[in-house]
């Protein structure tokens, strides 16, 4: 199966990711892939997490935290702005406390602890986190294409779903344990009923979001991942393992891009020893590849003379890696 039949017949698969170590070709083949899509007339959003991301450098676009920013028709890309969206979360938080205990401002404790709490390492990842899932149950495109950080920190973005579950569920529990306390308690002073629950409330809309997002994510039907891989050694080794830590999460893992593939015609050629060996070398990882992966291998892109940058070169890797048809 080509990347292109990928597509073609599962055409109810909206959600898209490509993953994999840092620096082989993800961003530059989601842009391709949102780019292709774009041209078949599906409103498209590319979208990004990672600190580093340069989907503002592909597109030679200042996107960074200015949320979906239109590239063409509907084509859209985004950046995520973790400091940005840790703020805004705060600001969430204190209108929340000031709202469900009818004060005029945060008490100072509470502030303290609310600036405390946004300094923590994992504050930014749940932001992130936050950010994806704002993104993905919107249902405003057609097709979301997610350019996911490198592997270690996707593996830990896709877990937080099902440890925030737990969390979530263990301190609902609690909660509904103490509701259940302080209604027995009214019962028995003969008091008016406890008032609604804000704080069970807004547990349970935390998680339905998560639930909602993390049903997405790993819908086979909807959703679609693909690895990308370079014909190195350490590479593949790595994706091997990181398949099957992907596979413990139920992220459908659909194909295998091998990307940065020399020219087969350069073996006719009359080179350089360091790039025959190269070639040599290199031919040997590819058959290792196929073999380890199979008929989940869905494309080889080659190594090009330039860097992807600019629609003009954006579409000229989308006729790569999708050919000139139409879906």
């Amino acid at each position: 199966m080509s990347l292109r039949e990928a597509f073609e017949t599962h055409k109810d698969r909206r959600y898209i990711m490509f993953g994999g170590k840092g620096g082989l070709g993800k961003t530059t083949f989601s842009a391709a892939t949102a780019y292709w899509l774009a041209k078949q007339g599906h409103k498209v959003l590319v979208f990004s997490v990672d600190p580093q991301a340069s989907l503002s450098d592909i597109f030679q676009r200042d996107i960074f935290g200015k949320g979906a920013v239109e590239i063409m028709p509907n084509l859209y890309a985004q950046e995520v702005d973790a400091d940005r969206h840790i703020h805004d979360y705060q600001e969430q938080i204190r209108k929340k406390i000031r709202d469900m205990y009818g004060l005029d401002a945060v008490p100072e404790e509470i502030e303290q602890y609310i600036q405390a709490a946004s300094a923590e390492p994992a504050m930014e990842e749940s932001a992130i986190f936050d950010a994806v899932v704002d993104i993905v149950v919107g249902g405003e495109y057609d097709y979301y294409i997610y350019d996911l950080v490198p592997l270690g920190h996707a593996l830990y973005y896709l877990s937080m779903a099902k440890v925030y579950d737990e969390w979530i569920n263990r301190i609902t529990k609690l909660r509904q344990e103490m509701r259940e306390q302080e209604e027995m308690v009214a019962r028995i002073k003969r008091q008016k009923t406890t008032e609604e629950d804000h704080i069970l409330t807004e547990l349970q809309y935390i998680k339905d979001r998560i639930n909602q997002s993390s049903r997405i994510l790993t819908d086979k039907d909807k959703t679609a991942f693909f690895f990308v891989i370079v014909p190195e050694e350490m590479i593949i080794l790595d994706t091997e393992k990181a398949a099957g830590l992907f596979a413990k999460f139920d992220v459908p893992i659909v194909g295998y891009v091998v990307n940065r593939v020399l020219p087969a015609d350069l073996a006719g050629q009359v080179i350089p020893p360091y790039l025959q060996k190269r070639l040599t070398m290199q031919g040997d990882y590819l058959r290792k590849i196929d073999k380890i992966f199979g008929k989940q291998v869905v494309g080889r892109v080659p190594e090009l003379e330039r860097d992807i940058t600019g629609l003009v070169m954006i579409e000229r890797l989308a006729d790569i890696m999708y050919g000139n048809g139409k879906m």
